[in-house]
């Protein structure tokens, strides 16, 4: 797609770009400069950061700027941001982390992905976590994500747990059990178990430690995403197999 092309499909298709960000001071201008170069269709959800941030998003009176009083966690931002959305009538949000990993001249790779689907899909950005800097947290963590991701819904994915997606905001879920770094796991096993296609589209990454500030915690986010792949396991044993079970069944007899 040509520039112009990728830009009025974004008005066309109602997308916006939806950043959540907390204390990125550093990164996070180069961002929204970034995808100001194809929409001015912004939504930045400021998650009670205490360093510049609002300094940094005043300057830009042209997008839709969300202060929350405090950090509550990515998963609420993105919650908020995802209802903020709805309510400017877009269809699709386009989620780009703050931390300068991800390129937004990897847009259009999500818009023209999308337009090629015959329906609605939640896309997420593929990274190649083979490449130099990749933290190993990282790349064990994707690799974990992906496999319980399986598990749960039957989808084979190369990297469930970038934050670079594309969300189709009328089909995903309304409520969740999650407020931070595991509702993203949430959100794509939840919208999948209602036969919304997930799939991948490749997209560059970048780690820069001199830049990039990462509010994982280890211990206790890795614990909060097991409990919940623990939950979601429960409800595909006992809910979601026999419910499809007995779908496809009425399916045949028909």
């Amino acid at each position: 797609m040509t520039f112009p092309e990728v830009q009025n499909a974004i008005n066309e298709k109602k997308i916006c770009i939806l950043i959540p960000t907390y204390n990125n001071e550093k990164t996070l201008k180069r961002v929204i400069d970034g995808v100001l170069n194809y929409t001015e269709n912004i939504i930045a959800v400021n998650d009670g950061s205490t360093d510049s941030t609002s300094h940094i998003l005043a300057q830009y009176p042209q997008i839709t700027v969300i202060s929350l009083p405090e950090n509550k966690g990515k998963g609420n931002g993105l919650k908020t941001g995802f209802r903020k959305a709805k309510k400017l009538g877009y269809h699709y949000a386009i989620t780009i982390d703050s931390d300068g990993q991800h390129y937004p001249d990897d847009i259009p790779v999500f818009v023209e992905a999308m337009i090629k689907e015959e329906e609605d899909v939640l896309l997420i950005g593929n990274r190649n976590m083979s490449q130099d800097g990749i933290p190993k947290k990282s790349s064990f963590g994707n690799r974990f994500s992906n496999f319980w991701f399986w598990f749960e819904t039957g989808i084979k994915l190369e990297d469930t747990q970038s934050g670079y997606r594309l969300y189709p905001l009328l089909k995903i879920p309304r409520k969740y059990f999650t407020p931070k770094f595991e509702f993203e796991i949430e959100i794509i096993v939840r919208t999948a178990w209602r036969h919304v296609p997930v799939k991948n589209v490749p997209i560059k990454v970048l780690y820069d430690p001199a830049e990039r500030v990462s509010h994982f915690r280890p211990f206790k986010d890795f614990t909060r995403i097991s409990i919940l792949n623990t939950i979601l396991v429960t409800i595909t044993l006992l809910y979601i197999i026999p419910r499809n079970f007995v779908n496809n069944f009425k399916k045949k007899k028909l």
